[in-house]
């Protein structure tokens, strides 16, 4: 089957939210990358010189100090995790867009396990630190769930069709 044939509305939906998981993942990946790449007092300076004279104005100015928080912690220690973090999600997406698109059935399976972890995790989070994004995100993973697996039938069928 050519790569990119859309039978229908909801199978070119299929195509499109592929490949905004890779897209997605090249960004996560590349962003990896650059926090490995990126000194962490640069990361404190920059957040530092952002919110400097929000806090002279509003000492108690909930986003910048949140922002500056937020870097002094992520320099301390949470750069190593966050680097690998989105470079073992990002690079997950690339490899298993690029075999769903060459039609390995494998890749579905995993395409759908991936993200049904991913899911848990962002449950998890919104727990923790509720967050429309992370709704946005949730929603949308689990739609791409359902439309891989609807994909995935498709895909079995085809080649058992051809198989006879």
């Amino acid at each position: 089957m050519p790569l990119f044939k859309a039978a229908n509305k909801l199978d070119r939906v299929f195509e499109i939210s592929i490949i905004l998981k890779a897209v997605d993942g090249l960004i996560e990946t590349a962003g990896g990358v650059l926090l490995l790449l990126v000194n962490p007092a640069s990361i404190t300076n920059w957040a530092t010189r952002i919110t400097q004279h929000e806090l002279s104005t509003d000492p108690h100015d909930f986003i910048a100090r949140h922002i500056l928080h937020s870097a002094q912690n992520f320099a301390s220690g949470g750069r190593t995790f966050a680097a690998v973090y989105l470079l073992i999600h990002g690079l997950s997406k690339i490899v298993l867009v690029v075999e769903i698109l060459r039609e390995h059935l494998w890749a579905y399976r995993g395409m759908i396990v991936l993200l049904g972890l991913f899911i848990i995790y962002q449950v998890y989070r919104m727990f923790y630190e509720p967050a429309i994004w992370l709704v946005v995100l949730t929603v949308f993973d689990a739609f791409v769930i359902y439309l891989t697996i609807r994909e995935e039938k498709r895909q079995r069928l085809a080649l058992g069709k051809h198989s006879n």
